[in-house]
């Protein structure tokens, strides 16, 4: 399969994958509530637990370790058949083991993650940790899930074929979606279920166990179809050469900075649940609101660029480097600018999907708003950890997590200290400054590390697209307004209709704005852009030529 139609696949995957989430989404918000919903956010706590603990263990060496080692393995005799049989076994056999560990350990993890109210009443009441202990019992078996997912999923990657372990989520969600419609039908939607009174064992029952078989199904789709690698799969319980040891130092660094990025990830959920009215759960959703751009468009290009940027690395080619992060920072910036404007000016009339009330909905797009103030820095932090990636220095990036983590604390810290009703905007606020101070210290670190790469044009380029965004979005929040998208009853808030196609006006109007006045003024970068995303669907060589990805190392800034 060639890189283009490798990256067409991936692309419309993830856009299919994440149309299905905010759908999913939506009807969770729509069965248990969100801002305001003591039992969304014991659920939305219970439910994270799974992930926090898989990437704990997990993260970032599956993705350096694995793929190396399973392409070396495919030149032995067998085509690395023994290798693969190997590592499924040992994985499966740690994660069954560690899955039903955290299962048991379920209160303490709650306790771990989650304030209980004291005094002054803000935290988790006792009837939350009881329900989210509850339902963390349903959701601590994801771990074997996401680990089944993930082992089969790098084999696929390997082997060159990225069609399963792509659309594989999108058969999550609609599980996911089809049980929370029969969770509806049978219960009632938010105006029963946000009362933490009501949910008995018959509705933790199945709320638990759709939320589960979503990563079930995703897992078992990679099991059904593992014949498109080639290989066979028999149990092997002789662990020698299975290349523990090969994880190396780089591996090493890369388990540090998930340690760290947990450790922020524990403070933040923390300080979160001492939220009221905008609660756990939304800031959640606001944070995926919020990531969409990043996941579509930052991660594409990136991995177009990082393909280059590797190969000029082994070629000792600096100045390739250079030009490879100049361009890649540029088209980021271009496309995450007018994302983070458009979502800004809809933000009040998005949240209507999630959200009953006019004054729930402001809260819920302080949060998305207060996220937003680091989308483009957030983005470019990606682009240029690539740089260090490729040129296979993972130590760097540990070091700054070590320095980053204490400034994060320190404005976690801040936010604990307002009202409880601006806790999560104030969280999310203090998620959003980080990552600006983060982007400014790597902006001098990858100078350093390579030399001058271009920064006065890249300012340029940005100054003019924010110019351009802030025209787009005069129009844009006109258009809202006009459609009474910022009052309480107008036809942009009254329904999830008018605020549906509301959104969609004003995104219609700021797209025509912005990237009409980028083909007027000629800019060099949105051609390039554009070529880039038409070569891909059409099956041509935009990512250099040769396929691969980089390595998606968390840095904890992820909402828990």
């Amino acid at each position: 399969m060639n890189a283009g139609r490798a990256s067409a696949i991936i692309a419309s995957g993830t856009m299919v994958s994440r149309l299905l989430g905010f759908v999913k989404m939506a009807m969770l918000a729509w069965a248990i509530g969100q801002g305001g919903s003591l039992a969304a956010e014991a659920f939305g706590l219970a439910n994270q637990l799974p992930n926090n603990i898989y990437a704990l263990v997990a993260g970032g060496v599956m993705s350096a370790v694995l793929v190396p080692q399973i392409v070396k393995a495919s030149k032995a005799a067998d085509g690395g058949e023994s290798y693969v049989s190997k590592i499924l076994t040992l994985g499966g056999t740690v994660f069954l083991l560690l899955a039903i560990v955290a299962t048991i350990a379920a209160p303490l993890l709650v306790n771990v993650y989650a304030v209980s109210a004291g005094e002054n009443g803000t935290g988790f009441t006792d009837e939350q940790m009881a329900l989210a202990v509850a339902l963390a019992y349903w959701c601590m078996p994801q771990i074997l899930f996401y680990a089944i997912y993930t082992l089969l999923g790098e084999i696929y990657n390997a082997r060159g074929q990225f069609g399963p372990y792509t659309w594989a989520p999108v058969v999550n969600n609609v599980v996911s979606i089809a049980g929370l419609g029969a969770f509806m039908l049978l219960f009632g939607g938010e105006a029963v279920n946000s009362d933490i009174a009501v949910w008995n064992p018959d509705r933790i029952t199945l709320l638990g166990a759709v939320t589960t078989a979503g990563v079930a199904v995703q897992a078992l789709v990679l099991v059904l179809f593992f014949r498109k690698t080639g290989l066979k799969f028999r149990l092997d319980f002789g662990w020698r050469g299975v290349g523990l040891k090969a994880t190396g130092t780089a591996a090493m660094w890369l388990f540090g900075i998930v340690i760290i990025g947990q450790i922020k990830g524990i403070v933040q959920s923390r300080v979160a649940s001492l939220g009221e009215v905008a609660n756990i759960a939304t800031m959640q959703n606001s944070w995926y609101v919020f990531s969409l751009p990043h996941s579509v468009i930052a991660v594409s290009i990136a991995i177009a660029y990082f393909t280059s940027m590797s190969r000029h690395a082994s070629e000792s080619n600096i100045a390739g480097v250079r030009q490879d992060l100049s361009s890649a920072l540029r088209g980021v910036g271009m496309l995450t600018t007018i994302s983070a404007f458009m979502l800004a000016v809809v933000a009040v009339p998005f949240a209507r999907i999630l959200e009953p009330s006019f004054d729930l909905m402001l809260s819920m797009a302080w949060v998305i708003w207060a996220f937003l103030v680091c989308l483009v820095a957030f983005s470019a932090e990606y682009v240029i950890q690539r740089v260090f990636f490729s040129l296979g220095d993972t130590r760097t990036p540990f070091i700054y997590a070590c320095f980053g983590m204490f400034i994060t604390f320190g404005l976690l810290w801040w936010a604990s200290t307002l009202p409880p009703v601006w806790i999560i905007a104030g969280t999310a606020l203090a998620v959003s400054g980080a990552n600006l101070i983060s982007c400014a210290v790597w902006l001098v670190l990858v100078r350093r590390k390579i030399g001058p790469f271009g920064f006065k044009l890249i300012g340029l380029r940005h100054v003019q697209y924010l110019a351009y965004a802030l025209v787009a979005a005069a129009a844009g929040a006109g258009t809202v307004w006009a459609l009474g998208g910022y009052r309480a009853g107008g036809f942009g808030t009254v329904n999830v209709t008018g605020a549906v196609a509301t959104c969609i006006a004003a995104g219609i109007v700021m797209a025509l704005i912005y990237f009409g006045l980028l083909y007027l003024t000629r800019n060099p970068d949105f051609r390039a852009t554009v070529d880039i995303v038409v070569s891909k669907f059409r099956g041509g060589r935009g990512d250099g030529g040769k396929g691969g990805a980089a390595p998606d190392v968390p840095d904890g800034t992820d909402p828990v």
